[in-house]
C-alpha cells in the first residue's frame, strides 16, 4: 500500500492547462466530475477560477514528474 502518487497537470489529455485531468488521475475520479466541480466553484464564488490558475502555475507537467 505504499503507493508513491504525485500531483501534476496533464496537458495532453486536458482541455485548457490539464489541471482537472491531473487532479482526476490523482484522486482516481472521472475527469468530467472534476471539471463540473471547478465550473461550479467558479460560477458560485469565483474561487474555482483562482485555484485553477494557481494550480496551472504551480503544478509540474506530467512529463516532468514521470
Amino acid at each position: 500500500m505504499n503507493q508513491n502518487r504525485r500531483l501534476f497537470r496533464d496537458a495532453k489529455t486536458g482541455m485548457v492547462c490539464g489541471v482537472c485531468s491531473g487532479l482526476a488521475q490523482y484522486f482516481n475520479l472521472d475527469v468530467s466530475l472534476v471539471r463540473i466541480l471547478v465550473a461550479f466553484l467558479s460560477l458560485a464564488w469565483g474561487s474555482g477560477l483562482i485555484l485553477y490558475l494557481i494550480a496551472a502555475l504551480v503544478l509540474p507537467e506530467k512529463s516532468q514528474v514521470l
